[in-house]
């Protein structure tokens, strides 16, 4: 049985070879005969124009054989030598003239001319699938993307399947920021297309807004290196570290983004600020006035930047200073207990308990003996730096009270506003702000 089977698989093997090779044949002679056909419409029309130079119906069978053969140079060419006659000549039909001219347009990618043509001839009919494609397309490239939403939704309508379509479609409700339901689009774009690099930028644009980050980090960090997205992809994955707090991973993608030779300067310099702060984070002074000293020679208005050069200059000159804000607790705790001293001197003084708010500020309540006097004194040391309005005093006077303390000092690296001040002219508060927090640090160890 096994015997007879064996010599039927390979005639049928034969037979499907042999089918195939016939109809490959017939559709090569179809295309020939095709082609010759067109080469005689050609010849026989050029002939009628060199008798008739306003022949136009020859000019439109030149016109459609240079359509149908892909010759969309040509064909736009001569259709446009057809656009003006084609109101005035009955005989011409202005609806394919002017639709065959704007699609010729669209493949050379005239816009201008093409959306100009293509919108006569949707006037004439509005549910033609590649007048509301084309359209759609041109009006995304346009920045119109309302509009473009509304012709790109008729013709998938009629193709549903149509690739290009579907693509604009996603981006289009991208650009409008409508997230949630362009990731579906480009989702279905970069399953069937992964070489489209700014379907896969957008989709993982959709997951950052859409607060997934990790799968937004995944194609993020797959877009890196490309040098048309890679800057602005590195941009976002250094973001989405930094939010977690992984400064060291940020400072890493940051520079990616600026190793590429071509980056928008809006990009390049939003790069150089974040690997700033990065670099901050990590405690890395130099390499933070680095990348702002060449932001600031590119733009030297950029949000803050000069003001950042002027405080990581001070901090990276003044080791003081430095632990003061940056140091751990322990370190901080430390320095602060030198400070006592130095406040009041020629005193004893016992620090009784020691209370930590978030690494905002440090409560330490003390016991000063002095040679004529003594007294509970509440020191405030804070780390925050700019204004301290009058309600961050009033919770130092509150707490006063409460640990019963007759006195209280309150050190910031910032400044205090005028009620803070205004506040404490009848209360035993004193009000130390950076400019008197630098002479008693520098007077520390002296």
């Amino acid at each position: 049985m096994t015997s007879f089977l064996i010599p039927i698989a390979t005639i049928l093997v034969l037979v499907t070879v042999i089918i195939s090779l016939i109809v490959s044949a017939v559709r090569n002679k179809q295309n020939q005969n095709m082609a010759k056909d067109q080469k005689t419409l050609l010849a026989e029309a050029n002939k009628r124009l060199a008798n008739n130079p306003k022949d136009r119906g020859a000019l439109k069978i030149i016109a459609d054989v240079h359509y149908d053969m892909g010759n969309y140079d040509k064909a736009m060419k001569t259709y446009r030598l057809l656009l003006d006659s084609a109101a005035l000549d009955s005989s011409l039909d202005d609806f394919e003239i002017n639709l065959n001219y704007g699609l010729s347009c669209m493949h050379c990618k005239a816009h201008k001319e093409a959306y100009k043509a293509l919108a006569f001839a949707r006037e004439k009919n509005p549910n033609r699938f590649e007048i509301n494609a084309s359209l759609g397309k041109l009006e995304y490239l346009r920045k119109a993307y309302e509009k473009s939403l509304a012709f790109l939704k008729k013709a998938i309508a009629v193709q549903p399947d149509h690739e290009e379509s579907l693509k604009y479609y996603g981006q289009a409700l991208f650009k409008l920021k409508h997230y949630k339901e362009a990731h579906s689009y480009l989702r279905q774009r970069i399953t069937s297309h992964p070489e489209d690099k700014e379907a896969v930028f957008s989709l993982a644009c959709c997951y950052y807004e859409l607060n997934q980050q990790d799968m937004a980090l995944k194609f993020f960090s797959h877009l890196r290196a490309d040098p048309l997205w890679g800057p602005s992809s590195a941009l976002y994955a250094g973001t989405i570290y930094q939010k977690r707090q992984e400064h060291d991973k940020a400072a890493g993608d940051y520079g990616i983004g600026l190793k590429h030779e071509t980056i928008q300067p809006g990009v390049h310099q939003e790069l150089l600020y974040r690997q700033a702060d990065a670099f901050n984070h990590m405690g890395d002074l130099p390499h933070a006035l680095e990348s702002l000293n060449t932001l600031y020679t590119m733009n030297p208005g950029f949000k803050d930047t000069e003001n950042l050069i002027k405080k990581y200059s001070e901090l990276n000159n003044n080791k003081k200073l430095r632990t003061y804000l940056r140091s751990s607790i322990s370190d901080f705790n430390t320095i602060c207990r030198q400070l006592t001293n130095v406040i009041i001197p020629d005193a004893k003084i016992k620090v009784v308990d020691i209370k930590v708010f978030q690494n905002n500020y440090v409560d330490m309540l003390t016991e000063v003996r002095a040679r004529k006097w003594e007294d509970i004194i509440l020191f405030r040391f804070g780390r925050t730096e700019g204004f301290l309005g009058e309600l961050s005093v009033r919770e130092l006077y509150a707490r006063m009270k409460e640990v019963h303390a007759g006195r209280g000092f309150f050190l910031t690296p910032g400044a205090f506003s005028t009620e803070s001040t205004n506040f404490v002219e009848a209360r035993l508060i004193d009000l130390i702000d950076k400019s008197q927090l630098m002479k008693l640090l520098n007077r520390l160890d002296q």
